[in-house]
């Protein structure tokens, strides 16, 4: 097996996110699921902005956030995700590739538009999300770079883009293609509803031993399991997948690979502004060091460092040189 051309390559939703404050009555106002993720059509996405204060639009998207991550880290990444060919498609397109990413699928031309994210942040912190993917679903297995995925150690996968018929076979293919190069396979749950539609697949993923190292939040455990108990969850998953990492919000992170286990605590910070990304930028830090080899410990650690400093800002991206912070904190 050569070696790779990129530390990561992503397969996820190429979209834009407007980040607004907001408090909590308009919440319950617009009936939104508060801490949530919905699925809204383009009509209702064209309503809720018209509900929102001034906003801030970043290029976004969950895998996207994570490469995003990473490459502030210094690693080597490639996207794959579809944009329309529009004016946020060309924001998508330009703040992806100079933050050093690679990125090249091609557009689709006509209907739909490309994908944006409302995002309604609290008094707390608590981001409120309304996700229009838009062209983002309609990825086709023709738009994959196989010889890209091929060369890359880490092909990861965001279970937000398994939803939809078409990148889902997609991402099927992707695997394929990674498997057959020797190459690992990292999987993120993305949120519970995700699971409740597919939760079947993902199952058969983890049995089959197709998924190399999977991400998941304590909600998203309870649903994967069935199990309420965090560690009785732990219990029935650990054993099954290479490397699992559940993340707990303030009460830190656990990871668990091949018998071992180790844990952390949430980082210490003054204030939480917003919480969106912070899975995100703990998978960015978590990745950033199992390809280097270093100990679950560190990898953990990596993660609990990059998602602190996220959520001290509006956005879902790094504002300041966590490579730096994370070199400061380890040693």
């Amino acid at each position: 097996m050569t070696d790779p051309r990129y530390d990561v390559i992503a397969i996820g939703n190429a979209v834009v996110d407007v980040i607004a404050p907001c408090e909590e009555e308009l919440i319950e106002e617009l009936q939104l699921n508060r801490g949530g993720m919905t699925l809204v059509d383009e009509e209702r996405a064209r309503e809720l902005y018209g509900q929102m204060g001034p906003a801030r639009e970043t290029s976004g998207g969950s895998a996207a956030n994570t490469l995003a991550g990473l490459s502030t880290l210094g690693l080597q990444c490639a996207f794959i995700g579809q944009v329309s060919d529009d004016q946020l498609g060309e924001v998508f397109a330009h703040d992806i590739r100079a933050t050093g990413i690679d990125f090249d699928t091609p557009v689709r031309t006509g209907e739909p538009a490309t994908g944006r994210v409302l995002i309604f942040v609290t008094p707390d912190g608590e981001r409120t999300m309304n996700t229009f993917l838009g062209a983002g679903q309609y990825l086709p297995a023709a738009a994959l770079d196989e010889t890209l995925i091929a060369d890359a150690a880490v092909l990861y996968l965001e279970g937000y883009l398994w939803d939809p018929e078409e990148p889902r076979r997609a991402m099927r293919r992707a695997i394929e293609v990674a498997r057959k190069a020797g190459r690992k396979i990292a999987f993120t749950a993305s949120e519970s509803f995700v699971i409740d539609r597919h939760g079947d697949d993902f199952r058969a993923m983890i049995e089959d031993g197709v998924i190399d190292i999977l991400f998941v939040n304590e909600a998203e455990l309870a649903t994967l399991t069935g199990e309420d108990d965090f560690e009785a969850g732990i219990a029935l998953i650990a054993p099954k997948v290479p490397v699992l990492v559940a993340t707990r919000s303030e009460k830190g992170a656990v990871a668990c690979a091949n018998g071992e286990r180790a844990e952390v605590a949430a980082e210490p910070i003054d204030k939480v502004v917003d919480t969106t990304g912070a899975g995100d930028q703990f998978a960015a830090g978590f990745l950033s060091g199992h390809v280097k080899g270093e100990t679950l410990k560190d990898c953990l650690l990596r993660g609990a460092i990059c998602a602190a400093e996220v959520i001290t800002h509006y956005g879902p991206r790094p504002e300041v040189d966590t490579k730096a912070l994370v070199a400061r904190r380890l040693g």
